[in-house]
C-alpha cells in the first residue's frame, strides 16, 4: 500500500522521500490539495542479500501471544484437500 505525502512535505524532505523509495522499496503518492499528482516508486525491484534479509527478520517484533492460536483457528476453517491427485496418479 503506497504512502501519501503532500507536495510541500515531499519538496521539503525530498532526500528522505528518495531514501524511503530506494532503501525500503516504498511507493509514495504525492498529493496537491488532497489530489494525487504523481507516484514516486523504485525504478527496479528491491534486491537484498541473504544477510540483509536475516537482519531484517531479526529486527521484527515477535508475534503476540495469540498468534499461534489464531493460525490454528484459521487452519481448522480451511477446506480439506482431496486425497485424490489432481493429476490422476
Amino acid at each position: 500500500m503506497p504512502s501519501h505525502v503532500s507536495a510541500t512535505v515531499a519538496s521539503r524532505n525530498f532526500s528522505s522521500v528518495l531514501d524511503r523509495v530506494e532503501h525500503h522499496g516504498e511507493h509514495i503518492v504525492v498529493e496537491r490539495g488532497g489530489r494525487p499528482i504523481c507516484t514516486i516508486s523504485p525504478a527496479a525491484p528491491l534486491r537484498r542479500t541473504l544477510d540483509e534479509l536475516a537482519a531484517l527478520l531479526r529486527d521484527l517484533a515477535p508475534p503476540d501471544a495469540t498468534f499461534a492460536r489464531d493460525v490454528r483457528q484459521i487452519a481448522r476453517k480451511q477446506p480439506r484437500m482431496s486425497r485424490k491427485s489432481p493429476w490422476g496418479r
